[in-house]
């Protein structure tokens, strides 16, 4: 991997891992689109540094919640984590081969795309951390775990999951957030044993560190800039952009299937 594929990688990490249209859909792409293969640690690497980059921005409520870890905040994410982890886990398998293959990935896109509208078109009861409820936090958990599928958004299901369970935007983009540190901290962790298992972790230093600090800074920027416009931004714009990348996908897998697999 040489430095710039490195820098553009980090790159699209780190400003899709917080938009909802799918940073692990986005880095099969370009690794496609680049001809790299075997790339794993790499990928562990720019998702840790993303992990990083939202702890940044939320570490006073991170602080907060060690320092009362029984409050309301942490026992929801808790209780959001625990489906996430349990669909994780067992069907880590099953997905990772849906991964490897990216013959659904088009669809994927698409699906992220029809998830973003009905998102958008339900109205919000205004829930904010004191309404939510442990079941609420819940179907946010199942949302996010749903989204172990390459190009199916993990924020953008997060952000569907709770705005469809009446949490108002500003308080649902700050969740979606939050939900992210244990789901990419335990992704992370299974990774990084299954990497050491296989011993596949050779990797140049210096790509690895680059892609690393792009992915972080990046990722900062992207999050700080979702606080900003969420509240009276639409998904829709992100709906659409998918729904083109899915398209496009698509149709090259129906031309050559040169970077995506042919579909017939």
């Amino acid at each position: 991997m040489s430095y710039i594929e490195a820098i553009v990688l980090g790159l699209v990490q780190g400003l899709t891992e917080f938009l909802p249209i799918s940073s692990s859909g986005h880095l099969v792409i370009f690794q496609r689109l680049f001809g790299l293969h075997d790339v794993i640690t790499f990928d562990v690497a720019v998702h840790f540094a993303t992990l990083v980059a939202v702890c940044a921005v939320f570490w006073k409520d991170i602080m907060e919640m060690l320092k009362k870890p029984f409050s309301k905040l942490p026992l929801l994410i808790v209780a959001g984590t625990i489906p996430t982890a349990l669909i994780g886990v067992l069907f880590k398998d099953f997905f990772e081969s849906i991964f490897n293959s990216a013959v659904t990935l088009g669809f994927e896109f698409l699906i992220t795309g029809l998830v973003l509208l009905y998102a958008e078109s339900v109205k919000s009861k205004n829930k904010g951390l004191e309404e939510m409820t442990y079941g609420d936090a819940a179907v946010v958990g199942v949302a996010q775990g749903l989204a172990i599928l390459p190009a199916v958004s993990r924020s953008g299901l997060t952000l569907a999951g709770s705005l469809t369970r009446g949490l108002n935007r500003e308080f649902a983009l700050k969740f979606s957030f939050l939900m992210s540190i244990p789901a990419i901290l335990g992704a992370t962790v299974l990774d990084v044993y299954d990497t050491v298992k296989a011993g596949s972790l050779s990797v140049a230093v210096g790509p690895l560190v680059v892609g690393m600090l792009v992915a972080a800074v990046s990722g900062y920027l992207t999050v700080k800039f979702m606080l900003k416009i969420f509240s009276k931004a639409s998904l829709k714009v992100f709906s659409y952009y998918v729904f083109v990348l899915g398209i496009l996908i698509i149709m090259e897998q129906i031309v050559s299937g040169k970077y995506f697999g042919k579909l017939f």
